[in-house]
């Protein structure tokens, strides 16, 4: 098992590199909107705990987020992640406004707050599955694929 683990992680990070290199693959943006005191984190683990708290019952999500940001919603001065390759990306769970901001907006989701991305990524996980991330599924794809495994291993 530790064999599998080892390896996988060797896979990944050879695709993807390290952690500081995945966060090079976001890029920062001014954000216009008003944010409070407690949506503006730029702690890491305080927002994977957050999003394990919240997606507790769909860990996908967790992984798409460890791949999509690495759990990253703003950067060191508090400014909005965006995507490197797609400006419209944002947060966390790298939404984008081009498709998904007005209809956001009408669910009273702000996808530029880090609850706000969390709470409209789990509309969207519920209404498309995860499709809406399938660029980033060879990331997160394969972990989701070995905990499964370990999961049908466990059981058996």
């Amino acid at each position: 098992m530790i064999e599998l683990t080892t390896t996988l992680a060797f896979l990944l990070s050879s695709m993807y590199g390290t952690q500081a290199a995945t966060i090079d693959n976001v890029d920062v943006q001014p954000n216009t909107t008003t944010k409070s005191a407690a949506t503006v984190t730029t702690d890491r683990k305080a927002i994977e705990k957050y999003l394990n708290e919240h997606y507790s019952d769909t860990p996908i999500l967790i992984e798409i987020a460890r791949c999509e940001s690495t759990f990253t919603h703003y950067d060191k001065n508090g400014v909005l992640i965006r995507g490197k390759v797609n400006k419209a990306d944002v947060g966390v769970m790298q939404i984008n406004e081009k498709y998904h901001l007005e209809t956001a907006k009408k669910l009273g989701y702000d996808i530029h707050t880090v609850e706000g991305n969390v709470a409209y990524a789990k509309y969207l996980y519920k209404e498309f599955g995860a499709s809406p991330w399938s660029a980033s599924s060879p990331c997160w794809g394969k972990t989701i694929t070995a905990n499964a495994a370990d999961a049908i291993i466990a059981k058996n």
